[in-house]
Protein backbone atom coordinates (compact mmCIF):
# COMPACT_ATOMS: atom_id res chain seq x y z
CA UNK A 1 0.00 0.00 0.00
CA UNK A 2 1.31 3.51 -0.87
CA UNK A 3 -0.23 6.56 0.95
CA UNK A 4 0.79 9.36 -1.83
CA UNK A 5 -0.32 12.01 0.21
CA UNK A 6 2.16 11.54 2.83
CA UNK A 7 5.30 10.85 0.61
CA UNK A 8 5.41 14.86 -0.68
CA UNK A 9 6.74 17.79 1.16
CA UNK A 10 6.01 19.00 3.22
CA UNK A 11 5.18 16.38 5.67
CA UNK A 12 5.62 15.85 9.66
CA UNK A 13 4.87 11.85 8.77
CA UNK A 14 6.91 10.07 6.09
CA UNK A 15 4.98 6.74 5.36
CA UNK A 16 7.11 4.01 3.35
CA UNK A 17 5.24 2.13 0.41
CA UNK A 18 4.20 -1.27 1.83
CA UNK A 19 7.00 -4.21 2.02
CA UNK A 20 5.88 -7.65 2.50
CA UNK A 21 2.61 -6.32 4.69
CA UNK A 22 4.38 -3.36 6.84
CA UNK A 23 4.72 0.53 6.09
CA UNK A 24 7.39 2.38 8.42
CA UNK A 25 5.83 5.84 9.58
CA UNK A 26 8.08 7.99 10.11
CA UNK A 27 7.90 11.09 12.43
CA UNK A 28 9.60 13.55 10.34
CA UNK A 29 9.08 17.55 12.26
CA UNK A 30 12.84 18.93 12.81
CA UNK A 31 14.69 19.27 15.11
CA UNK A 32 13.16 17.14 17.28
CA UNK A 33 9.95 15.50 16.01
CA UNK A 34 7.80 17.24 18.56
CA UNK A 35 3.78 17.06 18.20
CA UNK A 36 2.62 19.73 16.39
CA UNK A 37 -1.00 20.28 15.68
CA UNK A 38 -0.24 19.48 12.14
CA UNK A 39 1.93 15.92 13.08
CA UNK A 40 -0.87 14.57 14.97
CA UNK A 41 -3.27 15.94 12.75
CA UNK A 42 -1.46 14.15 9.59
CA UNK A 43 -1.03 10.76 11.95
CA UNK A 44 -4.50 10.38 12.94
CA UNK A 45 -5.67 10.70 9.58
CA UNK A 46 -3.01 8.21 7.98
CA UNK A 47 -3.55 5.79 10.54
CA UNK A 48 -7.21 6.04 9.93
CA UNK A 49 -6.79 5.75 6.01
CA UNK A 50 -4.54 2.16 6.72
CA UNK A 51 -6.89 0.89 8.59
CA UNK A 52 -9.63 1.81 6.29
CA UNK A 53 -8.26 -0.27 3.33
CA UNK A 54 -9.17 -3.49 2.29
CA UNK A 55 -5.66 -5.39 3.55
CA UNK A 56 -4.84 -2.91 6.90
CA UNK A 57 -0.95 -3.43 6.99
CA UNK A 58 1.30 -3.76 9.92
CA UNK A 59 3.16 -0.17 10.63
CA UNK A 60 6.32 0.38 12.47
CA UNK A 61 6.51 3.91 14.36
CA UNK A 62 9.82 5.58 14.78
CA UNK A 63 11.48 9.15 14.51
CA UNK A 64 13.88 10.72 11.91
CA UNK A 65 17.28 11.08 12.91
CA UNK A 66 18.86 9.19 15.91
CA UNK A 67 18.38 11.69 18.97
CA UNK A 68 14.52 12.07 18.61
CA UNK A 69 11.96 9.53 18.73
CA UNK A 70 9.34 12.24 19.43
CA UNK A 71 9.90 15.02 21.81
CA UNK A 72 6.18 15.13 22.83
CA UNK A 73 3.65 18.04 22.71
CA UNK A 74 5.36 20.89 20.75
CA UNK A 75 5.92 23.46 23.66
CA UNK A 76 6.39 26.60 21.41
CA UNK A 77 3.08 25.93 19.69
CA UNK A 78 1.26 25.54 22.97
CA UNK A 79 3.02 28.91 24.46
CA UNK A 80 0.38 30.86 22.00
CA UNK A 81 -2.14 28.75 22.82
CA UNK A 82 -5.70 30.48 25.24
CA UNK A 83 -7.21 27.98 26.82
CA UNK A 84 -9.70 27.13 23.93
CA UNK A 85 -6.83 25.84 21.90
CA UNK A 86 -5.83 23.91 24.57
CA UNK A 87 -8.69 22.32 24.64
CA UNK A 88 -8.84 21.30 21.26
CA UNK A 89 -5.39 20.32 20.79
CA UNK A 90 -6.37 17.54 23.74
CA UNK A 91 -9.04 16.42 21.94
CA UNK A 92 -6.75 16.40 19.16
CA UNK A 93 -4.04 13.78 20.70
CA UNK A 94 -7.19 12.11 22.41
CA UNK A 95 -8.14 11.17 18.45
CA UNK A 96 -4.45 10.30 17.86
CA UNK A 97 -4.36 8.20 21.21
CA UNK A 98 -7.67 5.78 19.64
CA UNK A 99 -6.50 5.60 16.40
CA UNK A 100 -3.38 3.45 18.02
CA UNK A 101 -5.65 1.52 19.97
CA UNK A 102 -8.11 0.67 17.62
CA UNK A 103 -5.52 -0.23 15.04
CA UNK A 104 -6.40 -3.80 14.58
CA UNK A 105 -3.11 -5.04 12.78
CA UNK A 106 0.41 -4.93 14.27
CA UNK A 107 1.59 -1.70 15.48
CA UNK A 108 5.49 -2.04 16.75
CA UNK A 109 7.70 1.21 17.62
CA UNK A 110 10.68 1.61 17.41
CA UNK A 111 11.42 4.41 19.36
CA UNK A 112 15.28 5.41 18.32
CA UNK A 113 16.22 8.45 20.57
CA UNK A 114 14.35 10.83 23.29
CA UNK A 115 10.53 9.31 24.05
CA UNK A 116 9.07 12.41 25.45
CA UNK A 117 5.64 12.75 27.49
CA UNK A 118 3.44 12.44 24.60
CA UNK A 119 5.76 9.83 22.56
CA UNK A 120 5.84 7.89 25.67
CA UNK A 121 1.82 7.57 25.45
CA UNK A 122 1.98 6.60 22.01
CA UNK A 123 4.52 3.62 23.10
CA UNK A 124 2.15 2.37 25.10
CA UNK A 125 -0.37 2.01 22.75
CA UNK A 126 1.85 -0.03 20.44
CA UNK A 127 1.86 -4.13 20.36
CA UNK A 128 6.04 -3.95 20.52
CA UNK A 129 8.50 -1.56 21.89
CA UNK A 130 12.11 -1.97 20.71
CA UNK A 131 14.26 0.77 21.66
CA UNK A 132 18.24 1.82 21.13
CA UNK A 133 20.94 1.80 23.57
CA UNK A 134 20.72 5.46 23.21
CA UNK A 135 16.68 6.26 23.91
CA UNK A 136 15.66 7.94 27.23
CA UNK A 137 12.08 8.54 28.21
CA UNK A 138 11.13 10.69 30.54
CA UNK A 139 7.46 12.64 31.37
CA UNK A 140 7.90 16.07 31.77
CA UNK A 141 4.60 18.07 32.16
CA UNK A 142 4.89 17.99 35.30
CA UNK A 143 7.93 20.42 35.02
CA UNK A 144 6.70 22.61 32.31
CA UNK A 145 2.91 23.81 33.52
CA UNK A 146 1.14 21.41 30.95
CA UNK A 147 -0.86 17.90 31.17
CA UNK A 148 -0.60 14.34 29.27
CA UNK A 149 -3.91 13.36 27.78
CA UNK A 150 -5.99 11.01 30.56
CA UNK A 151 -6.22 8.60 28.54
CA UNK A 152 -1.97 8.35 28.12
CA UNK A 153 -2.39 8.96 32.13
CA UNK A 154 -4.98 5.33 32.49
CA UNK A 155 -2.75 3.54 29.81
CA UNK A 156 0.18 4.48 32.00
CA UNK A 157 -1.06 2.88 34.67
CA UNK A 158 -2.55 0.20 33.30
CA UNK A 159 0.82 -1.02 31.70
CA UNK A 160 3.30 0.12 34.30
CA UNK A 161 1.65 0.17 37.78
CA UNK A 162 0.37 2.70 40.18
CA UNK A 163 4.16 2.52 41.30
CA UNK A 164 6.26 2.98 38.18
CA UNK A 165 3.46 5.42 36.60
CA UNK A 166 3.65 7.57 39.63
CA UNK A 167 7.44 7.85 39.38
CA UNK A 168 7.24 8.70 36.12
CA UNK A 169 4.43 11.39 35.73
CA UNK A 170 4.68 12.70 39.25
CA UNK A 171 8.47 13.06 39.35
CA UNK A 172 9.31 14.55 36.02
CA UNK A 173 12.96 12.87 35.57
CA UNK A 174 14.39 10.56 32.58
CA UNK A 175 14.92 7.00 32.70
CA UNK A 176 17.37 5.02 30.54
CA UNK A 177 16.52 2.38 28.00
CA UNK A 178 17.33 -0.56 30.38
CA UNK A 179 15.50 1.35 33.05
CA UNK A 180 12.43 1.44 30.72
CA UNK A 181 12.44 -1.93 29.88
CA UNK A 182 12.42 -3.06 33.44
CA UNK A 183 9.51 -0.92 33.85
CA UNK A 184 7.55 -2.40 30.97
CA UNK A 185 7.48 0.69 28.57
CA UNK A 186 9.91 -1.18 26.46
CA UNK A 187 9.88 -4.57 25.18
CA UNK A 188 13.31 -4.89 24.18
CA UNK A 189 16.52 -2.90 23.96
CA UNK A 190 19.02 -3.25 20.40
CA UNK A 191 21.50 -1.49 18.91
CA UNK A 192 21.02 1.30 17.68
CA UNK A 193 21.57 0.03 13.89
CA UNK A 194 19.73 -3.08 14.66
CA UNK A 195 16.66 -0.89 15.93
CA UNK A 196 14.35 -0.62 12.27
CA UNK A 197 15.52 -4.24 11.48
CA UNK A 198 14.75 -6.05 14.49
CA UNK A 199 11.16 -3.96 14.73
CA UNK A 200 10.57 -4.83 11.17
CA UNK A 201 11.44 -8.53 11.48
CA UNK A 202 8.90 -8.74 14.60
CA UNK A 203 6.36 -6.33 11.81
CA UNK A 204 6.53 -8.73 9.05
CA UNK A 205 5.80 -11.95 11.46
CA UNK A 206 3.44 -10.75 12.74
CA UNK A 207 1.73 -9.16 9.73
CA UNK A 208 1.95 -12.75 8.08
CA UNK A 209 -0.82 -14.15 11.26
CA UNK A 210 -4.17 -14.46 10.69
CA UNK A 211 -5.80 -10.90 11.02
CA UNK A 212 -8.89 -11.55 12.20
CA UNK A 213 -7.18 -13.87 14.93
CA UNK A 214 -4.82 -11.12 15.54
CA UNK A 215 -7.59 -8.46 15.63
CA UNK A 216 -9.27 -10.21 18.24
CA UNK A 217 -6.95 -10.40 20.59
CA UNK A 218 -5.72 -6.72 20.47
CA UNK A 219 -9.58 -5.90 21.08
CA UNK A 220 -9.57 -8.49 24.24
CA UNK A 221 -6.42 -7.13 25.95
CA UNK A 222 -7.42 -3.39 25.86
CA UNK A 223 -7.57 -3.13 29.81
CA UNK A 224 -11.11 -1.82 29.29
CA UNK A 225 -12.63 -5.12 29.15
CA UNK A 226 -11.34 -6.26 32.33
CA UNK A 227 -13.97 -4.23 33.62
CA UNK A 228 -16.90 -5.47 30.98
CA UNK A 229 -20.05 -7.29 32.54
CA UNK A 230 -19.87 -11.21 32.07
CA UNK A 231 -22.94 -10.85 29.83
CA UNK A 232 -20.69 -8.57 27.51
CA UNK A 233 -17.64 -10.44 27.55
CA UNK A 234 -19.69 -13.55 26.43
CA UNK A 235 -21.35 -11.43 23.35
CA UNK A 236 -18.04 -10.45 22.54
CA UNK A 237 -16.40 -13.65 22.60
CA UNK A 238 -19.02 -15.25 20.99
CA UNK A 239 -19.20 -12.75 17.83
CA UNK A 240 -15.08 -12.79 17.27
CA UNK A 241 -15.06 -16.78 17.31
CA UNK A 242 -17.73 -16.45 14.74
CA UNK A 243 -15.86 -13.91 12.60
CA UNK A 244 -12.42 -16.25 12.87
CA UNK A 245 -14.46 -19.71 12.42
CA UNK A 246 -15.41 -17.85 8.60
CA UNK A 247 -11.97 -15.81 8.28
CA UNK A 248 -10.07 -17.80 5.24
CA UNK A 249 -6.99 -16.93 6.76
CA UNK A 250 -7.76 -18.25 10.22
CA UNK A 251 -9.75 -21.62 8.43
CA UNK A 252 -6.04 -22.27 6.54
CA UNK A 253 -4.27 -21.64 9.50
CA UNK A 254 -6.44 -24.06 11.00
CA UNK A 255 -5.99 -27.03 8.18
CA UNK A 256 -2.38 -26.31 8.15
CA UNK A 257 -1.75 -27.00 11.74
CA UNK A 258 0.13 -30.66 12.54
CA UNK A 259 0.70 -29.65 16.41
Amino acid sequence: MSIASHNTAPSAVHASDEVDGVVVLTLNHPPANALSNSLVSELTTTLETLASGPDTPAVVLTGAGERFFCAGGDIKEAIDFGADSMVERMASFHALLCALEDFARPLVCAVNGWCVGGGIEMALFADMVYASTEARFVFPEINHGMLPAVKGITRARGVLGDRAARRLLLGGEPVDAFDAERMGIVDQVVEQDDLLAIAMAYARAAAAKPPAVFAALKRALHSGTSSWPVEEQLRVTVADARTVFNDPAARAAREGYHG
